[in-house]
């Protein structure tokens, strides 16, 4: 099975790959998880089912740690090592069979979010859009497909400027972009018509944990009266905050911003995500419709189910 460029690669391999940040984004971190998992299954060679569980749940372990804001990830992890089968040939194929199922649930979703999310931006249109977002990319290339006359404006999202991807995709796909800096969007703010996001957890109280700077682009919008539209998989939804858990936000190396040694004296502070309260988004569109930040809990208890 070969999933987003990843084929015949270890479970090591794509942990190392998700935290340098080789394999990126929300969607493709769990996707790469699921893989991951079946990967360990079909390279076990022994016969002991007790040996096959504590490497499937040493790997999961593994992951975990990799990005740990990433709630797609974690949701993946469990889907994928839900299995209650006690027989070894059947456990393999329940987890193979429950991966393979992921990822298929995943790319599906991202075509449904495209679809809903394109019929919302209107011909003539300026979006704004920041980091690089694959189900957000995808609904403001369905309106494009559509024969929509729109613009794009990105930011450029420091400190790892994943805004060149986007930017670099939407010229590709010959959609007019202008890149800009992150301190510049409340200047364009202005001639921007809607706001496009996308998100790496959504909890159950609405707000949504994505990229540093969203919040700052949310207050920006919401001051200029501008709807922001968040798109996310149903699998990016916290159980857990709807138990009190509270999001872990990611801090990743100083070198990414700067080199430490030179300012020797000074703490230099690299959180990757922030989290955008609920009242400042106008709407979450998942695979299962548009809902209200509002809804986020009734999605979180249909995962249950």
């Amino acid at each position: 099975m070969r999933i987003d460029g990843i084929e015949g690669e270890s479970l090591e391999d794509i942990s190392r790959k998700i935290e340098s940040m080789e394999i990126r984004g929300a969607a493709k971190i769990a996707r790469a998880g699921a893989l991951a998992l079946k990967k360990v299954v079909d390279d076990f060679e022994g016969d002991e089912i007790d040996e096959l569980l504590s490497e499937i749940n040493q790997g999961a372990r593994r992951l975990r740690v990799t990005r740990p804001t990433a709630v797609s990830l974690d949701n993946a992890i469990e889907y994928v090592t839900g299995s209650d089968k006690e027989n070894i040939e059947e456990l393999k194929q329940d987890i193979r069979e429950r991966a393979s199922e992921f990822i298929q649930r995943s790319l599906k979703a991202k075509e449904k979010i495209s679809e809903y999310g394109g019929k919302r931006i209107s011909d003539g249109d300026i979006v704004l859009t920041h980091c690089n977002s694959s189900m957000a990319l995808g609904a403001i290339n369905h309106a494009w497909n559509q024969g929509k006359d729109i613009r794009v404006i990105a930011t450029e999202s420091r400190p790892k400027r994943q805004g060149y991807i986007t930017v670099k995709e939407l010229s590709d796909s010959g959609i007019p972009v202008t890149l800009i800096v992150d301190s510049a969007v409340r200047y364009k703010m202005d001639v921007v018509d809607q706001v496009y996001v996308g998100a790496d957890t959504v909890a159950s109280n609405g707000a949504v944990i994505n990229k540093i700077g969203t919040s700052q682009v949310a207050l920006c919008a919401h001051e200029a009266r501008v709807d922001l539209t968040v798109c996310a998989e149903s699998y990016k939804f916290s159980q857990k905050t709807a138990l009190g858990d509270l999001v872990e936000i990611e801090e990743r190396d100083p070198s990414e911003i700067v080199d430490p040694e030179e300012f020797p004296d000074v703490d230099i502070s690299n959180p990757v995500f922030d989290a955008t309260p609920s009242k400042y988004i106008d709407s979450i569109i998942t695979e299962k419709g548009v809902i209200s930040p509002e809804g986020a809990y009734r999605i979180i208890e249909g995962m249950k189910r």
